[in-house]
């Protein structure tokens, strides 16, 4: 590390590792989520078991805990096994991009604003019952609420990927699926006040500034160390991914004044842009897959958080500059 390297912020992060690797338990597969959506996604989808377990380890991820948790995923059909000689590959399969795409539109999009004041219904019929609990878990990541057992509701034209996912539990007769006005203003507060806990919700982002916000105080233009930064990167958003992935992103005229996901959201993008240059390039230097090097990152990863700032893609081993 260099010796002009913002002192501050390094210690700052490392209390954020030191306090990561305190949880009991620690989820070791959850990181692996963060660490494979965020970093590995967008530059080829496959890392080797190596590079991985030392991508985890100053996490406090062991060996046994990366292999274990890597294989969980594996059953779940999120990533597949590959051995070449004595090395192990990851890959992500099609269920686990699927998955990765919808949580990235989530993640790194603009929250809405503008609303046209219809609302989303999905109703589960009474003869499907004994599916409610799994259709409510799935109803739940979209962002539904739900306002009484079978009725789920949310006030925004959904996304296509959602709407297509709606369109297909519907034509599968799992759900019925309306849209439709409310005549007034209180009445939508009402709703919103049924669907969702947004104290609670608030809570969680209140804290998730309180965490970061001491790190982004500490940057300045010093050199970054690359391994510093991914360490950052990944703690923000993991934990920022925690909770967004339960924010239903009701639109601006639902929220309560001074909504802490607000504030939440633009401090997570700007210390994401700034630890995201010396982040690739740790990453590319450090992460082997079975072609070899890193391929350079995806064109989409720039346009995350509405724009990010370009790094060289041939540090990934390509030919594409970026910058």
């Amino acid at each position: 590390m260099s010796a002009k390297s913002n002192s501050a912020f390094v210690t700052r992060t490392n209390a954020l590792v030191a306090r990561f690797r305190r949880q009991r338990p620690l989820r070791g597969g959850s990181l692996l989520v963060t660490i494979l959506g965020d970093a590995i996604a967008p530059r080829g989808g496959t890392i080797a078991l190596a590079s991985l377990i030392k991508l985890a380890m100053p996490f406090g991820l062991t060996e046994r805990l990366v292999r274990t948790s890597i294989g969980r995923l594996a059953n779940e059909e999120w990533v597949s096994f590959e051995r070449s000689g004595r090395a192990s590959f990851y890959s992500l399969t099609t269920n686990g991009r699927a998955r990765f795409a919808e949580a990235t539109q989530r993640i790194y999009g603009a929250p809405p604003q503008d609303w046209d004041g219809l609302w989303t219904l999905a109703i589960v019929p009474p003869t499907l019952k004994t599916r409610r609990d799994d259709l409510r878990d799935e109803l739940s990541w979209l962002g539904f609420g739900q306002i009484t057992p079978g009725v789920f509701a949310h006030p925004t034209d959904q996304a296509s990927a959602i709407n297509a996912r709606l369109e297909e539990l519907q034509a599968a007769g799992q759900l019925i699926v309306m849209k439709g006005s409310i005549l007034s203003q209180a009445a939508s507060a009402n709703l919103v006040a049924m669907g969702w806990d947004l104290d609670d919700l608030g809570r969680r982002y209140k804290r998730f500034i309180d965490m970061f916000s001491p790190v982004a105080t500490s940057l300045d233009e010093a050199p970054m160390a690359g391994d510093v930064a991914f360490l950052l990167r990944t703690l923000l958003l993991h934990e920022y991914r925690k909770i967004h992935l339960r924010d239903p992103l009701l639109p601006a005229a639902l929220l309560p004044e001074d909504w802490a996901g607000t504030d939440a959201q633009k401090l997570c993008r700007d210390l994401y842009a700034k630890v995201f240059p010396a982040s690739e390039q740790y990453l590319s230097a450090t992460v082997q897959t079975q072609a070899g090097a890193l391929p350079a990152p995806a064109a989409e990863i720039f346009q995350r958080f509405g724009g990010l700032p370009a790094v060289d893609a041939t540090i990934g081993g390509g030919d594409t500059q970026l910058a």
